[in-house]
């Protein structure tokens, strides 16, 4: 009885072994789920972008005509003004008193042409003399007008609608025609132009891209650009590419361009930054979402399951990014089954459970479009 006892403890103990070897063979067997897609050829947007340089539509330096103190500033930095407002008032009272001498000048002229002019009618003296003191009123009524265009001019008045810039003078400064700095700025930003430029490299595929005879061609067939802000956000209006340069500059070699968006609520300013986005459309490429990607010593692999829901590490190439997914230009076929999500957690030749996921793809495709 004893005996059969440590016979049948040690037969159990055998099993017990055999069924603890037999767990992880048995789990290493089962199958487990994940999201699959079957790769298809589609066309893409893919963004170039181009830090660009935003100004008003006009951007107005006021600078005065005549020398003389600020005798007052009747505008502050950020204003909005409208064409024709007073800006600065310039003291002009010694232009006044030279004003006074210059009206004096032409009433003692025009008395000697009115005592002369009888004279000559009545052939007293002759009518050379007439036509000397002719001239010299003629002489002295310019040098008035002149003395009060210029006390005119210490009134200085916004020539545009626009908001006003920094504001260098105070009240009791002295300012020049000929001060390096303007009294201020005044930037017309209902429409904000921003400026960008594209390097020889850029500018040859731009030509390739945008068909056309002439640049305005050119530029009627580029489609709208979006405008990123400096908080990373994108502006709410779309722009148009309105200018570019004909000519390479030999010392950058870079060509400028303009594009101009409407700026309703003041949102942009004149002499801040952003970044253009010109979408370009790719035709019929292969797009697989980023996330399904991993980098491995700087290739980039992908899942791609084959027969028996085996799957196996494929190396692809890609050529930039369109929205969330990247445009894969060899190692793909369409047809092909990738795994989308969990590509960390699986080995060459492991079997899965492909199940069908959302089209990521398409989705990403249908925001952007709902943006544009």
């Amino acid at each position: 009885m004893k005996k059969f006892s440590i016979f049948s403890i040690f037969a159990l103990l055998i099993l017990a072994s055999c069924n603890n070897k037999a767990k992880p063979q048995m789990a290493a067997q089962i199958a487990v789920p994940f999201p699959v897609q079957t790769v298809v050829k589609e066309d893409a947007i893919v963004y170039q972008e181009y830090t660009a340089n935003l100004e008003g539509q006009q951007n107005v330096e006021i600078r005065p005509k005549v020398n003389g103190f600020i005798q007052k500033i009747y505008v502050d930095e950020g204003q909005l003004v409208r064409k024709g407002q007073l800006l600065f008032k310039l003291e002009t009272q010694m232009l006044n008193q030279d004003a006074a001498a210059a009206k004096a000048m032409v009433k003692a002229a025009q008395v000697e042409v009115d005592r002369l002019k009888p004279l000559v009618d009545r052939k007293i003296i002759s009518n050379v003399q007439l036509e000397t003191a002719k001239a010299k009123l003629v002489q002295a009524k310019s040098a008035y007008g002149s003395i009060a265009a210029n006390i005119g001019f210490g009134t200085i008045v916004s020539p545009v609608n626009g908001v006003i810039g920094s504001l260098p003078f105070r009240e009791g400064s002295l300012v020049s025609s000929t001060s390096e700095m303007p009294l201020t700025t005044v930037s017309d930003t209902k429409i904000i132009r921003a400026y960008f430029s594209m390097n020889e490299k850029q500018l040859l595929n731009f030509n390739k891209t945008f068909k056309g005879g002439t640049t305005a061609q050119k530029l009627k067939a580029v489609p709208a650009v979006s405008l990123l802000l400096i908080d990373n956000t994108e502006y709410d209006q779309k722009g148009k590419i309105a200018t570019m340069n004909g000519l390479v500059n030999p010392t950058t070699g870079t060509t400028q361009f303009r594009a101009e968006f409407k700026n309703p609520e003041g949102l942009l300013r004149s002499g801040s930054s952003g970044i253009i986005r010109l979408p370009i459309v790719q035709k019929q490429v292969i797009l697989v979402p980023q996330n399904a990607v991993f980098e491995v010593q700087g290739k980039q692999i992908i899942y791609v399951v084959g027969p028996g829901n085996k799957v196996k590490s494929r190396i692809i190439t890609t050529n930039g990014t369109s929205d969330l997914n990247f445009i894969v230009t060899d190692g793909l076929t369409a047809g092909d089954i990738v795994v989308m999500e969990g590509a960390s957690k699986l080995k060459d030749d492991i079997v899965i459970v492909p199940q069908q996921a959302k089209n990521e793809i398409q989705l990403t495709k249908t925001s952007a479009s709902a943006k544009q």
